[in-house]
């Protein structure tokens, strides 16, 4: 029987006489896909509803054609029929889109082929979609009006090869770079444009905008600017703003761009009550604690979205976990007025379920499990849940850390998911570097921040300078005995060479600290120092030859620290105080007392942090024996007050003019960071230090310095490099320093 392809759209007309006079439409006993090359059969057939074995459908059929072409791989899609075994065979033919063989670049010069390239998300051997094509044609220009080409045009060219391959070439025309030369706002008066234009990322091109890549328009950089001009808006009242499409205008060389923003502001409405409805199980007076804003003053969005935020934390502190505020805000258009209706669902109280720890491959889980604040079977709390996260992060021995919590509403639990991702705990380092007192120096450690898994610190540490060589073997284990008790000992040898005297010193020290609370901790230490004063110069000052010889010095010294920073290398909140007390006659030829107080505050404004800190030391021989001239105070340089050397904010010998320290020591600083490049958590710093070492108040004489400088959290442990400029220079000082550390901040 000769083979008859008849069009399914025509079946009707011209189907076997046969077919006509049937009660019911033809049986597919067959489905059959022609024209493939590329494509996988499986994939075509997925989107087909037509079923051997059922009656022929042509609106099925239609639709499985518009399913199959909305694949995107294919230029035409139809289908056919044929007499088969007593029924009929439905084939759907296709012909595939060409293959895009070759993808090109004309026309740049700016940016090279493969910076380019780098841009596009289409590769040789993609379909040749008109869609795909001209989407990364899109991703190329809006490159292009990032770097500021404003009137650069891609154009997409598709040639073809054979009637299956094509090859795409993108013509560029880049055109001039075109910068920002003037933003303005039309239509504000509550608000002045300087204010305005301070908080959008778009900026005016000035003379550095080569380093903050600032100076030219891009669009979705404006689109997030349109919102944050509204949002000023809505922080001071004027919730009827409207900020329209900003306008674009050339300069008639084609080289500047200006930019308005139109922009309506309406009336400001001012609160007129704040009203609270749904709570149940917490009373008003509680949650009218948590709200900061007030009547009769303008209503703000971000104060809103913070007393939510408050409000929702004081329930789920409480064991809320699915608690939701609502605001419900009806304006007064007479009275300019805005009633305020914050609506609580508080939902039910939640236990803890199951604790999940993932992603450790080298820290046992106790190390982990030990700093989560919640236990199985608890009460639901978001502030133990965060500060579980700080303490884990803290712990410095993973790249990220997740705490997810799961709830599970039939249950009434939590599942808390604790995901980590380890990172390299042992670093063998090796440094040098270079200081006016030191000369050159070298460096060498080898540390062991989680030794076999259990969180405990070994460091192994030599330093070879100009005047120093110092060895140090620490270890210190944070869960003794897996009991919340710190152990710690060192043993070290120091020889130090100062200006007119030679210090030689062997020592070891050993501590037990306990933790009183979550933020409260104890210690005491033991420490032996044997110490020999040599080489004393024949111009010595009277201090440093009384001195000379050996001597030992047997103290103990407790503390008492209360620590609630957030991130103890990266500090955004909270505080550090602490309180030494180190008494020196346990035997021993040497008798001192030796005190300080250490206050440090962080207070984060925005991604920025403010840093205010203060320290006052006291110190004395008792028991008629002179103070050691190493136990004295010496302020000056990178960890005391920056732009000065080591000493000089304090006594001098009025003979030999050396710098002998002081018995007291009052110190201030005020840091302001910044983020330079978030990515790899680069800060800027800019900041002011006042101090100075002293006998008595009376004779104090505060030394004042300001400077600037950079911080990074790097792989290897964090640097500083800072820049201080003496601001009240005296006779034979620097005017400034550059000063560099490695391996903590304060």
């Amino acid at each position: 029987m000769p083979k008859i392809r008849i069009i399914l759209l025509l079946i009707s007309v011209i189907i076997a006489p046969a077919l006509l006079f049937a009660q019911e439409q033809p049986v597919i006993n067959s489905i059959e896909i022609k024209g493939l090359k590329r494509i996988d059969e499986i994939a075509v057939k997925s989107r087909i509803t037509q079923r051997a074995g059922e009656p022929i459908s042509q609106e099925k059929t239609n639709e499985d054609i518009k399913s199959i072409f909305k694949m995107g791989y294919f230029d035409d899609v139809r289908a056919e029929i044929e007499p088969f075994e007593g029924g009929i065979k439905l084939i759907y033919v296709v012909k595939e889109k060409p293959a895009i063989v070759k993808i090109e670049l004309q026309g740049n010069k700016e940016f090279d082929d493969a910076n380019l390239k780098e841009k596009l998300t289409i590769t040789t051997g993609a379909i040749a979609d008109a869609v795909l094509i001209q989407d990364n044609a899109n991703k190329l220009r809006a490159f292009y009006e990032e770097e500021g080409y404003w009137l650069s045009r891609i154009v997409p060219v598709v040639k073809t090869i054979n009637p299956d391959e094509v090859s795409l070439t993108y013509q560029i025309e880049e055109g001039p770079k075109i910068r920002i030369k003037k933003i303005l706002t039309e239509g504000n008066k509550a608000i002045t444009s300087s204010k305005i234009k301070g908080v959008i990322e778009t900026k005016e091109w000035w003379l550095f905008s080569f380093i903050s890549s600032s100076g030219y328009y891009k669009k979705d950089r404006m689109e997030s600017d349109i919102e944050k001009i509204r949002d000023i808006y809505f922080n001071n009242g004027f919730i009827k703003v409207v900020v329209g499409e900003p306008r674009i205008q050339l300069s008639d060389d084609k080289k500047g761009m200006f930019i308005s923003i139109p922009i309506s502001e309406g009336d400001q409405y001012k609160i007129a009550s704040i009203d609270i409805s749904g709570n149940k199980a917490l009373d008003g007076n509680s949650i009218r604690g948590r709200i900061s804003m007030m009547p009769d003053t303008p209503f703000s969005k971000a104060n809103l979205r913070k007393d939510i935020f408050s409000i929702s934390e004081l329930y789920s502190e409480n064991g809320y976990a699915l608690i939701t505020v609502t605001p419900d805000l009806t304006p007064d258009e007479s009275k300019k007025l805005v009633r305020i209706n914050l609506k609580i669902d508080e939902g039910e109280r939640y236990r803890i379920g199951r604790i999940e720890i993932a992603g450790n491959t080298k820290t046992r889980d106790k190390v982990i499990r030990r700093e989560v604040r919640l236990d199985e079977g608890d009460l639901f709390n978001s502030a133990l849940i965060k500060r579980s996260y700080e303490r884990i992060n803290n712990l410095n021995f993973f790249e990220t850390v997740e705490l997810i919590p799961k709830p599970k509403p039939e249950e009434k639990l939590v599942d808390l998911d604790i995901k980590v991702k380890e990172r390299p705990t042992g670093f063998f380092s090796v440094g040098g570097g270079y200081s006016s007192v030191e000369k050159f120096i070298a460096m060498v450690e080898l540390t062991q921040g989680n030794l076999f898994g259990k969180g405990q610190f070994v460091k192994l540490r030599a330093e070879l300078g100009g005047r120093t060589t110092y060895y140090d073997i620490s270890f210190r284990d944070p869960w003794f005995m897996d009991k919340p008790v710190s152990f710690s000992t060192n043993i070290y040898k120091i020889t130090k060479e100062y200006i007119d005297y030679k210090k030689e010193a062997t020592g070891f020290g050993i501590s037990l600290g306990k933790r009183l609370s979550e933020y409260w901790a104890t210690d005491i230490a033991y420490n032996f120092e044997n110490a020999n004063i040599t080489n004393v110069a024949s111009d010595a000052s009277k201090i440093i030859k009384d001195q000379e010889g050996k001597s030992t010095t047997s103290s103990i010294t407790p503390s008492l620290v209360r620590d609630s920073r957030d991130n103890y290398l990266d500090t955004s909140r909270g505080s550090r105080n602490s309180i030494y007390v180190t008494y020196a006659g346990l035997g021993g030829s040497n008798n001192f007392l030796k005190s300080e107080v250490d206050s440090s505050w962080y207070f984060p404004i925005g991604s920025t942090t403010l840093m205010l800190r203060g320290r006052y030391g006291y110190t004395t021989g008792i028991g008629g024996k002179e103070l050691p001239l190493y136990e004295r105070f010496y302020v000056g340089g990178i960890y005391t007050v920056r732009g000065l050397g080591f000493g000089e904010a304090g006594p001098k010998d009025n003979e030999s003019g050396d710098y002998v320290g002081g018995t007291n020591q009052l110190i201030f600083n005020i840091d302001y960071t910044f983020p330079l490049v978030s990515e790899i958590r680069l800060k800027g710093v800019v900041f002011t230090d006042i101090g100075s070492a002293f006998y008595a108040f009376k004779e104090m004489n505060l030394r004042y310095t300001a400077g600037l400088g950079v911080r990074w959290i790097s792989p290897f442990g964090p640097i500083r490099l800072e820049w201080g400029h003496n601001l009240d220079k005296k006779e034979g000082e620097q005017p400034s320093r550059f000063e560099f550390a490695f391996g903590t901040f304060f």
